[in-house]
Order: C-alpha cells, then structure tokens, then sequence
C-alpha cells in the first residue's frame, strides 16, 4: 500500500498545544439513565459515584455529565431552572462534590454541560418576566415581541409561544424552554457567574450546549424559505438565529475565564466543547482559530451511512479544519441526540442517506447482528483517528435503539410537537443494563423511568464482563492500547492504498488501521502483529464489516 500524508501540509501553530483535552478520550453520562442509587428508577449522582469503577476499569480520561440542574424536564432537562444547583431527584451539590472528588482520586476529570440558549419556563427570571408584563426590564432579558415571525422550532411547530397579555416569546426548542437575550448584559453576567461556580467546584470543562444559535440577528428577520433545517438538523443552512458575528467575542471572553485558573504546565486545565452544526468549514474557522473555542464536536460522522468514501471524505474534512486552525475536533459517533449506532449501520444505509432523519427513528426491521458488528469495527475507527474521541454510555456495551418503547411511555417532547410523527430521541437513554436476566438489570431497585428491553440480558456489563469477545473488552482492550501506544492520540494520519470499500491509514510510529467497508474479504496490510480485532480474521484476510489495528 502506498502514502497519501497530510503531513506535507504545515499545520497552523496548535491551540493550547499539550493540554490534556487534545486526545482525551471522554465518556458521556446521562445521569438519569446512568446508575440508580436510591430506587427510584431515576439515575442520580450517587448512581454514578457507585459505578466509576466500570469507568476506571474502561480506560476513559473524563466524563461528561449531561444536565442534573433542577428542571421540570420538558427536555430532558435541558431546560434549566436553576444553574447553579443540582436536582433532588438527583442528588445534592454534596453529591456532585463528592463525585468529582472521587473521580479526581482515580484520575477522571469531569466536564459538565451549560446550556445557555435557553432556560426553563421555570426559571425565576422568567417567571418575574412573565409577571412584569410587556415593557418591562424583567422581559427585556428574554425575546418577546407584539407578533411573531416565522421561525419554527427545532422540535417542530412554531418557535412562538402567546403569553396571557398578548405578547409572544421565543422558544427555538421546547415551548418550556425560553431563549435568552443574549444582548442583555444581565444574561451575559449570569453566565459568568455560572462558569465559575462550576470551576471554583473542581469541574475540568463545559459542553456547551447549542453553542451556534445564542446570537439572533438585529431586527428578527422571517427565515428565508427552504433555508431552515429540520429536527435534529440546526446550521446547515444560514438563518438569521446561527453564527452571529458576536459569538466570537463572546466565546473569547469565556476563554478568560477558563485560562484564569491555571493547571499543570501553565495550561488552562478547563476545555469547552461547543455543540455547534455547520453546513460549511468556514462557519467553524473563526471559532477555532486564536483565542476562541477551545473544541468543536466533529459530528460529521454521526450521520454517514457505512460507506468507506463516504466515511473518508468526513475525516478529511474535519482533520483538514483541525491542522489548517490549529484547533481540536474531537470524533463522536453516538450521543443522547441520534439513533445508537448498531441500529443506524443495522439498516438500509439508503435510509441513512435520506434528507429527512426521521427514517432513522421509525419502527423498521434491524439486522442486529450486521449492526454490531459495524459497530464495533467504527469503534476501532473512532478510537484510532487523531485526536479526542467521546463516547456515549452503552455503546460500549454495544447497545441498540430501543424502538419498541410504548406511545405512552415517551417523554422526547420532539414526539409531541411533531404530533407522534417523529418518535424522538428517547430509544438511546433507555437505563443502561447491569446485571441480571431481566429488567431492571441491575440500574436500580424498581422499574425504570424509559421501559427497557425484554431481550439485553447478554449485553449487561455483568454478563460481558468476563467474556472476552463482548463489545465492552473490545472498548478496554481499544483503550489499554491507545494509552500505551505512541502513535495514538493527537497528531497526523498517512492514508494508505487500499482495495475499493477499504479504509487504511497509518500513525506514526508503527501502526495502521484498516475497516473494511465492504462485501468481500481484503489481504490485511504489511504488518508485524495484530493489535486487536474488532471481529475474527480469516487468516491473513480481513472480512467485511470488520476493523483491525496493526503494528
């Protein structure tokens, strides 16, 4: 096989260059889906400290904790009533304490998630906002107005919601879910008081949440038609509530912020990683250069179909990005928003393909087995490509979507304002599985807030624990490796020449992937030992749908 190196382009100066957060590899927590403590069928921070052993037995660098802030969870709590507290149903800010300290112990870091385009309709400012009625300072920190204008929300139907005196307010999401005034210096200083709380508490960064959409343009133009994206799909198109210019200054001052608590080396111990969607590398540019966002999420992979020059094309781009900026993209194949990835690779990739998302989340036939197996040959990808990589909990016990989950039983408000057509995002924070042959698997003591599963017996982290061909030896072994190994982590890759429907790249010193995208089975590259296998080789030949890492 021959060499395609990037490594003849120079690369921009690295941001923060060394700082841990480069080639970490992070586990996102779903904390009501994650561990149940007390028995309510509701994860909690307990739950978490109960169960870091399995994230100190998987190799991970970090978790990330996705909301646990009061909330009357019209989103999953991402609609935030208070910033700077912690839910009861999930503990107290002892417990958060308590696990953040715990972690540290076995050298874990912990970034939480802010989320500042919106809060809850609960929130005290917009409770007194809704009080003080139209005119008033108390409104003049969220968006409202005499009439409304066309947006629509990302959760379908219209992003306006009519108050009792007549005016309307503006919820890009839920209608529990308010945005703020971003152009206010009230909400602006909240969120600085926010950062700091969290770090004075010992957090080692933020996801932010929405991070492209805080901003709306001067005036609230109507959206252009056919320029809005769908569910799921903000900043593909340019509307007049993505990338405004003062975002820029904005994230620049947060860095401040962060780089005023100093860590090892003189480096900023604290990251942010931004949730932002963009339909152009020239949106994410500004974000990523100088003294701005620290990462980006490098969604580009979520939604391609198992493709090899489709999958090619995505990392060339966001690799590309990262050298030409200097900035840090870390890879993500699976979060609490999409389909799990052995049902998106279980079904008919054409599927995946299709402009509308919603193929994904209908009730259709899965070839399980087909899907995990991709799966599992993705994860050797993920974990093998320069940079840092999240993972979201249960995909590394190889879980599916749950799509049989009751109408009855959904809580994705997404389900609802899309009047039942689109069935959300509930089947992927189904309560992980523990331990035992039936529900509730050992998350907890009763039955679980989402139904899980009749048939996850054989993906519990009990039952696969001690199996060394499950999924979940599959992500140790795939971790224990990349810790060890020199060429893993941040840095170049060199493609390779390979047969059509093949992925293979080399890092520097002395490794190489290879994918196999394919219906047949391809000659493995030139090579001294077999690292680790996502499935079993035939010899000297690598099968369809399987990944390997060579040395």
């Amino acid at each position: 096989m021959s060499a395609d190196n990037h490594s003849a382009e120079s690369p921009a100066q690295p941001y923060d260059q060394g700082a841990w957060w480069r080639d970490a590899v992070v586990y996102q927590v779903y904390p009501r889906s994650f561990a149940d403590a007390n028995g309510d069928g509701e994860g909690d921070l307990p739950g978490v400290l109960s169960r870091l052993d399995h994230l100190t037995d998987l190799g991970v660098d970090a978790i990330w904790l996705s909301p646990f802030y009061p909330s009357p969870l019209a989103d999953g709590g991402y609609d935030v009533a208070d910033y700077c507290d912690v839910d009861p149903r999930y503990g107290a800010l002892a417990d958060f304490d308590a696990l953040v300290a715990a972690a540290a112990a076995k050298n874990i870091k912990v970034i939480v998630d802010i989320v500042p385009n919106h809060c809850s309709a609960e929130h005290p400012w917009f409770r007194a906002a809704l009080a003080a009625g139209p005119g008033s300072p108390e409104r003049e920190r969220f968006v409202f107005r005499d009439e409304p204008n066309n947006w629509q929300s990302v959760f379908g139907g219209p992003a306006w919601t009519q108050v009792p005196d007549g005016q309307w307010y503006l919820h890009l999401f839920d209608s529990g879910q308010p945005d703020w005034n971003w152009r206010h210096p009230d909400v602006v200083a909240m969120f600085e008081r926010v950062l700091r709380f969290w770090l004075d508490r010992g957090v080692a960064g933020f996801r932010i949440d929405v991070a492209n959409m805080l901003f709306k343009q001067e005036g609230l133009p109507d959206v252009v038609p056919g320029s809005q994206g769908g569910p799921l799909t903000p900043g593909h198109a340019a509307v007049p509530y993505e990338h405004q210019p003062e975002l820029l200054e904005l994230y620049r001052s947060w860095r401040k912020i962060l780089d005023s608590y100093p860590g090892d080396r003189g480096t900023a111990p604290a990251c942010t990683v931004a949730e932002m969607w963009f339909g152009h590398p020239d949106q994410a540019r500004p974000y990523l250069t100088g003294d701005g966002l620290a990462q980006l999420f490098g969604f580009g992979l979520m939604p391609t179909p198992w493709s090899a020059g489709e999958f090619r094309a995505v990392i060339d781009a966001s690799h590309r990005l990262a050298r030409e900026t200097g900035g840090s993209i870390p890879w993500v194949l699976g979060n609490h928003d999409v389909p799990r990835m052995v049902t998106r690779f279980g079904v008919d990739q054409d599927l995946v393909r299709a402009p509308t998302p919603e193929v994904l989340l209908g009730r259709m036939d899965v070839d399980a087995e087909l899907g995990t197996g991709r799966a599992r040959a993705a994860a050797l990808l993920l974990l093998a490509l320069p940079g840092g990589a999240y993972i979201y909990q249960g995909d590394e016990l190889g879980l599916p979507e749950h799509l049989a989950i009751p109408d009855e039983a959904r809580q994705d408000p997404m389900f609802e304002r899309t009047l039942r057509t689109f069935i959300g995002r509930d089947g992927c924070r189904v309560p992980l599985p523990w331990s035992g042959v039936a529900p509730p698997y050992g998350f907890g003591a009763g039955d679980t807030w989402l139904p899980q599963p009749e048939d996850w017996a054989e993906l519990t982290v009990a039952a696969q624990r001690d199996d060394p061909g499950s999924t979940l030896n599959l992500y140790r072994a795939a971790l224990a490796i990349r810790r060890e190994h020199p060429a893993l982590g941040d840095g170049d890759l060199t493609w390779l020449d390979a047969p059509p429907g093949v992925l293979a790249f080399a890092r520097d010193p002395g490794f190489t992937l290879m994918v196999n995208f394919g219906t047949e089975p391809v000659p493995l590259a030139w090579h001294h030992d077999v690292l680790l296998a996502s499935g079993p080789l035939d010899g000297d030949l690598l099968p369809p749908d399987t990944g390997v890492w060579l040395s």
